[in-house]
């Protein structure tokens, strides 16, 4: 679980008073997480672009190595040869059981 400092948390009402502010501290780094409350409960963080668009392209390639590892175990590594589908047999498939 992430941990933040005490001037690493704004309440809703204060960020809506003060967002450019806030954002600034977030952008130029001297804060580079902002934690947004609601009710006392943690909501949404604002992060930096570059620090969201470095996390996105991890998670796209973590996502990717994971359908690669699926591919691996159920078409490469089989025994046996794999029953493959074409687009159109899967089209079928939808209609018939009315699937959108």
């Amino acid at each position: 679980m992430v941990t933040y400092a005490r001037d690493e948390i704004v309440g809703i009402a204060e960020l809506g008073k003060s967002l450019g502010k806030f954002l600034d501290k977030v952008v130029q780094n001297p804060m580079n997480k902002l934690a947004i409350t609601r009710r006392n409960e943690p909501e949404a963080v604002i992060i930096p672009i570059k620090e969201y668009e470095y996390m996105k392209q991890a998670a796209d390639m973590y996502e990717d190595m994971q359908i690669s590892q699926v591919i691996k175990e159920r078409v490469i590594d089989r025994k046996e040869p794999a029953k493959m589908h074409t687009m159109e047999d899967m089209e079928k498939y939808f209609k018939l059981r009315d699937i959108k």
